[in-house]
């Protein structure tokens, strides 16, 4: 039996160009390739955990049009439950414009539409998933009224949840009590818990901060170098393969998506994670958000 995951978080299309080098505020620049990818945190990490191994359904909503009905049927093809794929007639899917400059770093301004509008009705109408899943997946491109919902719900029917806490935002201490798993990255770490991350000491500040809210396990990824990780008191550097980037743009969504599916497998924190790393790194060798998410078998695992 596939573990069972359930995902709830954004769709988007991603309109990407790649470019020399990112644009200062002011500056026009001319791009180099132009391509349209199906895209969002939650989608891509729904698609990730399909691609690795997870059985995978995605609560989340698209508006009636072109790029809503794209997105769903991409869903299909990756065998993803999209019983719970809310339409919008009143709000247009969701968009991302994407800058990718040649050190593989990127800029991203997203116009949510429908994403803002999945709401805790919503949810309730997914009541089943919730006490079918063995792990709970969302990130913050949903209100985070919505987020919170989902957490209480998850909570209450003792299923682990991981929050990717991105974009970051203000989280109540409610909504941390009801994570079981968080994985910022170091900027996000920085704005949740005031502590700098330039190291593994100050990984550690900040994982024991929001160790000290409630969460069990604590996951900080550091890029290029890997993840800090906190569990059971235990503190572990996990390294990152060394790989030539060219496109970091869904490498955090592509970590949490392979998190999901190695802890729902009942392996080890360390394990759960350096299997997430290796799926990240794959990913950033490749241009796209969902097209560049690995399969199982890319892993040789």
């Amino acid at each position: 039996m596939k573990p069972s995951i359930l995902v709830i978080g954004s769709s988007n299309t991603d309109m990407v160009i790649k470019t020399g080098h990112l644009p200062q505020p002011g500056e026009t620049i001319i791009g180099g390739n132009f391509f349209m990818n199906a895209g969002g945190k939650g989608a891509n990490q729904a698609v990730a955990a399909a691609r690795l191994g997870g059985a995978v359904t995605f609560i989340c909503k698209t508006g009636n049009d072109i790029f809503g009905k794209q997105s769903l049927q991409l869903f299909k093809e990756e065998a993803i439950d999209t019983s719970f794929v809310f339409e919008d007639t009143k709000h247009p899917s969701g968009v991302a414009l994407i800058t990718v400059d040649d050190h593989a770093e990127n800029c991203i301004v997203v116009a949510s539409g429908a994403n803002a509008h999945l709401t805790a009705k919503d949810i309730m109408q997914a009541n089943d998933c919730f006490k079918k899943a063995d792990i709970i997946l969302m990130q913050l491109e949903i209100p985070v009224e919505t987020v919170e919902y989902a957490a209480s719900l998850a909570a209450s029917l003792g299923k682990k949840v991981i929050l990717n806490p991105a974009p970051v935002c203000p989280l109540s201490d409610t909504l941390l009590q009801h994570v079981s798993i968080i994985t910022p990255n170091e900027t996000e770490a920085f704005m949740l818990t005031g502590i700098k991350v330039i190291d593994a000491s100050t990984a550690h500040q900040a994982a024991k901060y929001l160790n000290a809210k409630g969460i069990a396990t604590v996951i900080i990824t550091l890029g290029s170098k890997g993840a800090f990780v906190l569990h059971d008191n235990i503190c572990t550097v996990v390294p990152a393969p060394v790989v030539h980037a060219i496109d970091t743009t869904a490498a955090g969504d592509v970590f949490n998506g392979a998190l999901a599916v190695a802890l729902s497998e009942n392996i080890s924190a360390t394990a759960a994670v350096e299997f997430a790393c290796k799926a990240a790194a794959v990913s950033v060798t490749r241009l796209g958000a969902q097209a560049s998410a690995p399969y199982r078998l890319e892993l040789n695992l």
